[in-house]
């Protein structure tokens, strides 16, 4: 699976109807990041489910804006102090 096709799939998830759909996708793949030791599941389900359940939950959205703000920095430095970081909010 690529990024194109992943991005794709979010998007899909993200345009149901269906609140309690998207809850319980996001709670799934977060649990199942935790679970990341194990074959199949992976640490890489934790970001994804962020990202779904930050579509409904503030809190789970500060949480994804500070994954991707920290993954930011580690890729690119840290942002200069009082640079904005609007544009990191999904939605």
């Amino acid at each position: 699976m690529n990024a194109a096709e992943l991005r794709r799939r979010l998007r899909a998830v993200l345009r149901e109807r269906s609140k309690a759909a998207r809850i319980a996708a996001g709670v799934l793949l977060v649990a199942g990041g935790l679970l990341g030791f194990l074959p199949v599941l992976g640490f890489w389900m934790i970001p994804l489910g962020l990202a779904v359940l930050s579509y409904d939950f503030p809190p789970a959205r500060r949480a994804w804006v500070g994954l991707r703000l920290w993954w930011r920095s580690r890729r690119n430095g840290p942002l200069p102090p009082g640079a904005s970081t609007a544009g990191d909010e999904p939605g």
